[in-house]
């Protein structure tokens, strides 16, 4: 019998018995006799978008968004997690630099915490910024399981030197619920900056006509939309006074859609992209975020009204994907106008010129095999998609080396690449040389390619993939160890 990704977790929750003994650690070793500094509890529970659309998922702390946690940089922390489902769970600490053994997944080696049982953890948040956590398990057709749940929450490390340029800041979690299977049509791709490359382009036909399947495999759609857990008109305004400085920090949480953000008659400007800085502030109409990314923007209050601040999708704004802003004396309905069209260029927050030179380059190239798997389409880089038998595409790195990224993407899908356990610095994206850009998750265009340059600096099993549940679950990951 094959034994699934989702069947070694399963192995995996029943083999590791020292994570439900009360004290026991693994990371930064808490002591005997330690107090938590967090605990997290995963349940089910409800969700009240609207009073007449309560959802049932998977939850933190029995709530949606999950708490705010707010780390310091470099100041250890303790948390337990607490497992009340009848299913092995893992929490990932995105975008942190931690052992593999805390990260949060499977494929790494981290041990899940068994059903009804509990696991403490330690680590040393870094680096400082805008972070968050989610379930990292695998869904595949189950629809109740993974990222589909609401196990999502923001988290925020606290900079050693914060300048403070901003009134007040407000979190704000995109997600999706009510999730259900259709046959996949084509991606919206005109809301990142560059062209198609033709040869990827000649390379999907060319997958597309070998393909056993002449039709599209499944993809995942949504009933219902809110931002931190309320549909538009049913939470509480962000209650704003003129001349104030707002900094906004976004989050897409979704399993697998991209999304949009705008406010009528503001700009955003934007200062730093899954929490790091970036080198060249710059004031944009729109905010586009994939599956796991994070926007920090500053947004001055100089237009007063009342307004929806919402996804530039009609029916998924309708549809709950909007919050209201309100000025203090300021009465009426909320008004919604769509900004001018706008391409989401990465490139504009870096520097012109590129990265320093590499140690060794990597190359992948994806391509997608339609409704191959069940219905669903396959995933593969280089040729080969992932296996938890084999562990494999896998690739080893050396400590200490630079290494770039050079990633083509056969597909019509844009893909939300993200690297664990490292930052990774953009030096080639839509077609423009770039540096100075420091993320962990980044959409490659549909038929487009970018090259990232990381540092190998923090030893152990690395997980790389896309950041859609779908696309992880059927293929698209790779795995890198240290030599």
């Amino acid at each position: 019998m094959t034994l699934g990704r989702r069947s070694l977790l399963k192995l995996a929750g029943s083999t590791t018995l020292t994570a439900t003994v009360p004290g026991w650690a693994w990371g930064a070793g808490p002591a005997p006799g330690e107090n938590s500094d967090h605990t997290l509890r995963i349940a089910t529970g409800l969700v009240e978008l609207a009073p007449d659309r309560i959802i049932s998922t998977m939850l933190y702390n029995g709530q949606f968004p999950g708490p705010l946690l707010r780390l310091t940089e470099g100041t250890r922390v303790i948390v337990d997690i607490f497992n009340d489902t009848d299913t092995p769970e893992l929490v990932h600490w995105h975008g942190q630099m931690i052992p593999s053994a805390v990260d949060g997944a499977a494929e790494e080696g981290t041990p899940t915490i068994p059903p009804h049982g509990m696991r403490r953890i330690a680590f040393v948040p870094r680096p400082s910024g805008f972070r968050f956590y989610h379930t990292h398990v695998a869904a595949g057709g189950d629809l109740n399981r993974g990222t589909y749940t609401g196990q999502v929450g923001p988290l925020y490390i606290e900079p050693k030197d914060n300048p403070g340029a901003y009134d007040r800041e407000i979190f704000l979690v995109l997600k999706e619920f009510e999730p259900s299977f259709s046959r996949g049509g084509d991606m919206a791709m005109a809301a990142l900056a560059g062209d198609p490359v033709a040869e990827l382009v000649q390379m999907g036909k060319a997958a597309d006509a070998a393909a056993r399947e002449k039709t599209k495999g499944f993809e995942v759609g949504y009933e219902s939309f809110g931002i931190n857990g309320k549909m538009l008109g049913h939470g509480e305004p962000i209650r704003v006074k003129q001349g104030e400085r707002v900094l906004f920090h976004v989050l897409n949480g979704s399993a697998g859609e991209i999304r949009s953000l705008a406010l009528p008659g503001h700009v955003f400007r934007v200062v730093a992209l899954d929490g790091n800085p970036v080198p060249m502030q710059a004031e944009v109409p729109v905010l586009w975020l994939g599956t796991a990314e994070r926007i920090s923007a500053i947004v001055r209050m100089d237009h007063p009204g009342i307004w929806v601040m919402g996804d530039l999708a009609d029916d998924d704004r309708r549809r709950g994907m909007g919050i209201v802003v309100a000025y203090e004396r300021q009465s009426g309905k909320p008004l919604w106008i769509e900004p001018k069209p706008a391409r989401w260029d990465y490139a504009r927050f870096g520097r012109p010129q590129s990265a320093i030179a590499p140690d060794e380059t990597i190359e992948m190239t994806i391509v997608k095999h339609n409704a191959a798997l069940n219905g669903f389409n396959q995933w593969t880089l280089n040729g080969e998609a992932f296996s938890m038998e084999t562990m494999r595409p896998r690739y080893t790195l050396h400590r200490g080396r630079r290494y770039r990224f050079r990633i083509r993407n056969a597909s019509d899908d844009i893909h939300p690449l993200h690297l664990h356990r490292h930052s990774f610095e953009l030096t080639r994206i839509g077609g423009k040389p770039t540096g100075g850009v420091i993320k962990d998750v980044v959409m490659l265009g549909g038929f487009q390619e970018l090259e990232f340059d990381f540092v190998a600096d923090n030893p152990g099993p690395t997980l790389f993939h896309c950041h859609q549940q779908l696309h992880m679950d059927f293929g698209f990951m790779a795995l890198f160890d240290y030599a």
